[in-house]
């Protein structure tokens, strides 16, 4: 049965990764396609994810997992430049303080066929709760204690007993997971890439919970991209009228698209069939859709916000209204071309982060921005948070972000900066806001000699200058290196806790003791972060 509708040829075109390091060259190419719809393959309501077995998937995986990622080289993005947004300001002591700080889930919770694999660790917090994801584990954590009430558990067995790739012991891969809480709804989603053993075909599964209780049952749902296509490194957010999505799918042999996609949300939240409407825009990489946070949701009928690193000196923004009645009235209008300060890519969008006691260099990822891009509407501005990693004067890798305000009329960066810390080296960045305004923006930070890759985070308030951050602040020092490979995390996540709008949470790894091929015992850890000033 053929579940796709294309309203339209969707235009493409395609690039080599027949050698690795692939390149992907931002060009001006007319944009995104027509809409697509998906109709989900198989959807039903599961029992409890305790009542499922907690073992590992059956399916085969090769330890040492670093399945394909293409680089891309942006105009200017790769020549050294000054950085006329690094802050040289001398700032005072982060004046957020760490509450909770508790141990996340370790590789081991993979199983052995699975060690090997980046972290891809992720959090999101509901009412009373915090779930964690990692490459193929999950975990549900008391909020206010920090102690384990279930799991950790496969998110495989989340999808026990459904058909092709997404059902447990049926697939060759999983990967990539992504955890939310549609605080709207009170509702957990966890989403999940499961794939062939060709890694040349993935499908998106996506348990989205009956209650606020992430121990309770969930809807679940497949969804197919095609054979032969592979949707790799999704992002998922929360808006009100959908569950957007992004993925970068390849071919066997080649890049695609970029797929930016709106599933049904509320067909999703009570269980019915559900479809998601597509756009593949060629011109673009690993976009980041926005997550609405805060109590007050975006104005009625406000598209969704997409936004992608376009050149050395700007960003891409795209609007995306999606109908779901009717898709081939939905629309995804762009680029919006924003200015921002020019910038380096860290590493020239790949390897280059020191650590002590090894030569081998760690992957910065300075090629996309990382998760998440937060959304907040504050009534008389709304705003946008993100970061990326960017070369500095004093060492490989500082973290920029940036606050784009007026993202529905006129988007502008209204703030910028590069963080720096000395010569140490900054890069897996996640930054968030809160209801106050106040910013908390965690990263993973190393040097060559003295500091393997831990965790830390620095922060600003609105009276602080604008386009600065205060001074760095330490959630948890590491005493290992990764000796074994050059991949790091992929991802880390600072989200808000939706109850108090104020408490930030976030998540990252590191490795407890340097050993031979050490990348296989990474750990996690969570903390929580609050601001005197949000009350």
């Amino acid at each position: 049965m053929n579940n796709r509708a294309i309203f339209g040829a969707a235009g493409m075109f395609v690039f080599s990764l027949l050698s690795l390091p692939t390149s992907l060259y931002a060009q001006k190419k007319p944009s995104p396609s027509r809409p697509e719809v998906i109709y989900d393959s198989y959807h039903d309501t599961s029992l409890p994810p305790g009542e499922y077995s907690m073992a590992a998937p059956r399916g085969r995986v090769p330890r040492e997992v670093e399945h394909p990622r293409p680089r891309r080289i942006l105009a200017g993005a790769a020549v050294p430049v000054a950085d006329l947004a690094e802050q040289n300001y001398v700032a005072p002591p982060v004046s957020a303080n760490i509450e909770l700080n508790f141990e996340g889930i370790p590789n081991s919770a993979n199983g052995k066929a699975l060690e090997g694999v980046p972290s891809d660790d992720n959090l999101a917090v509901g009412a009373t709760q915090v779930v964690e994801t990692i490459n193929t584990a999950w975990q549900v954590y008391d909020k206010a204690t920090g102690k384990s009430v279930f799991g950790p558990q496969q998110i495989s067995a989340l999808f026990t007993g459904l058909p092709g790739l997404c059902g447990q012991g049926q697939t060759f891969f999983w990967t990539d997971p992504v955890v939310l809480y549609d605080q709207f709804a009170g509702r957990w989603i966890i989403s999940q890439i499961a794939g062939d053993s060709t890694f040349s075909t993935g499908n998106e599964c996506i348990a989205v919970s009956e209650s606020s209780d992430a121990t309770g049952k969930y809807h679940r749902y497949v969804f197919k991209f095609g054979k032969n296509v592979l949707n790799d490194y999704d992002k998922l957010s929360v808006w009100p009228d959908a569950y957007y999505a992004n993925y970068n799918l390849f071919g066997p042999k080649s890049f695609i698209a970029d797929d930016a996609c709106a599933y049904d949300r509320t067909a999703m939240v009570s269980g019915a069939k559900a479809k998601a409407v597509c756009f593949k825009t060629a011109n673009e990489f690993s976009f980041l859709p926005a997550n609405a946070d805060g109590a007050t949701p975006p104005p009625s009928g406000e598209p969704a916000f997409f936004v992608d690193l376009s050149s050395s000196t700007s960003l891409h923004l795209y609007r995306f209204h999606v109908d779901f009645p009717d898709p081939s009235k939905s629309k995804f209008t762009g680029p919006i071309s924003i200015p921002v300060k020019a910038y380096t890519m860290a590493c020239g969008g790949g390897t280059c982060i020191p650590q002590p006691g090894t030569t081998q260099k760690l992957d910065s990822l300075g090629d996309r921005l990382m998760f998440r891009l937060a959304y907040r509407n504050f009534t008389d501005h709304e705003s946008l948070v993100v970061s990326h990693s960017v070369m500095t004067s004093k060492a490989a890798s500082g973290e920029r972000w940036y606050e784009i305000r007026d993202p529905n009329g006129a988007p502008k960066v209204y703030q910028q900066g590069t963080f720096t810390d000395g010569s140490n080296s900054l890069w897996m960045g996640s930054i968030d806001m809160d209801k106050a305004g106040d910013m908390a923006f965690g990263y993973s930070e190393s040097n060559a000699s003295t500091l393997h890759p831990s965790i830390a985070f620095t922060g600003r308030v609105p009276t602080d200058p604008l386009n600065t951050m205060e001074s760095p602040a330490t959630i948890f020092i590491a005493k290992g290196s990764a000796t074994g490979a050059n991949r790091w995390g992929d991802y880390s996540s600072m989200v808000i806790d939706p109850s108090d709008d104020c408490t930030f949470w976030y998540i990252n790894q590191y490795i407890p003791k340097t050993a031979k091929k050490d990348f296989l015992t990474f750990h996690t850890r969570v903390a929580s972060l609050k601001f005197p000033s949000c009350q």
